[in-house]
């Protein structure tokens, strides 16, 4: 029977033979076309159906050399950070057409180029820039998404013990106390910058790039958070006592910036690395953990909302600028005191039982 795709799972897969004239002029297709989307899946046939027929009457075509990672890596437009990513694999992989490139070969580049790193970094200096490498090439070419199966748990706890550590530290994130404390002992445009994340879940670059007069709307109480990360630009109205904060600051220019009405920028910098030794010299002088920029902001901002004030969910997402409300709960959410919680509802669950059975879980001797 001709080729035809079914849905098996998440995943579509295909099965049969192409056929020429009738006649089948392969053998029995049963494999994935590696895609969740049906119309993706519906091309996989028809690109493979064309590319067998040519070759049953053609034979290959001598002029045709396939596409190696190297090639896809010239075609993709990467940002700085990224293209270093990609050196050292393309040094390892560059001549591997990528239609050889397997999920199981990706993974394992992670131990092989960085055997002291973590699962993590393996996935965002690895992983992560060679599925958008080759999926920049499918996109253009037969729309089947390059699919990598993330590093597990288990992966992730054998390779901290193989060295010695468990990752980057973890922060706690900002609150209202600490935030006054900061506050208290950093210049004007410092503290306003971190007033700001937190009670707008806005990133450092988001806020960096804040211009006074396009993005502060003082007469209606309203800041406009630039679009980030594939989202637009978000006006949010912001309580008086915020909002008074920000519009008293000065106008500010980046260093060695022209003094042109366009160069101005609310906090004063140029880049997310302006403010870092203002900002860490703020946490010595006020005594407090020295919490970075986006645990002490977005992070700050999703547990404030979510676990302290318990807001709705959805109106903290849209507020704050997450579309998936899953990453907001599992990634900006956070435990807190959790030894004291949890013995207090303990001591809760028994005195309540102690009272209604008329039962000591002690008995007196």
């Amino acid at each position: 029977m001709p080729l035809e795709h079914y849905l098996r799972g998440a995943v579509w897969y295909v099965r049969g033979r192409v056929e020429y004239g009738g006649t089948p002029i392969t053998t029995y297709y049963r494999n994935s076309t590696r895609t969740s989307e049906e119309e993706s899946a519906r091309e996989w046939c028809r690109a493979e159906e064309r590319r067998v027929i040519r070759i049953h009457l053609l034979g290959e075509d001598p002029e045709e050399e396939p596409i190696t990672f190297a090639d896809a890596v010239l075609q993709y437009d990467a940002k700085p950070k990224e293209a270093a990513y990609l050196v050292p694999i393309t040094e390892v992989i560059g001549a591997i057409p990528i239609r050889e490139i397997s999920p199981k070969l990706v993974r394992e580049l992670g131990p092989k180029l960085y055997p002291d790193c973590s699962t993590d970094t393996w996935t965002r200096q690895v992983v992560s820039p060679v599925r958008a490498v080759i999926n920049n090439i499918n996109d253009s070419d037969n729309g089947i998404a390059f699919r990598v199966r993330g590093y597990s748990a288990k992966e992730k706890v054998a390779q901290d013990i193989k060295r010695k550590s468990t990752g980057r530290k973890k922060y706690p994130p900002g609150d209202w106390k600490w935030l006054l404390k900061f506050q208290n002992h950093a210049p004007p445009h410092i503290g306003a910058l971190a007033l700001l994340m937190f009670t707008t879940g806005a990133r450092i670059s988001q806020a960096i790039a804040m211009h006074p007069h396009k993005h502060i709307d003082k007469e209606n109480g309203r800041v406009c958070i630039p679009g980030a990360k594939g989202h637009g630009d978000r006006w949010l109205k912001l309580p008086a006592e915020v909002m008074d904060v920000l519009t008293a600051l000065p106008l500010r220019y980046p260093r060695h910036y022209a003094r042109k009405p366009e160069n101005l920028r609310l906090f004063g910098y140029a880049g997310r690395g302006g403010p870092i030794k203002l900002w860490n010299k703020a946490c010595k002088a006020a005594g407090i953990e020295q919490i970075p920029f986006h645990p002490a902001g977005r992070h700050g901002f999703g547990q404030e909302m979510n676990v302290r004030q318990k807001v709705d969910e959805k109106a903290a997402g849209k507020f704050g600028g997450w579309s998936d409300l899953n990453l907001m709960r599992s990634t900006y959410t956070h435990a807190e005191q959790t030894e004291t919680k949890i013995n207090q509802a303990q001591r809760r669950g028994l005195v309540d039982a102690q009272i209604e059975t008329k039962l000591k879980l002690r008995k007196e001797p």
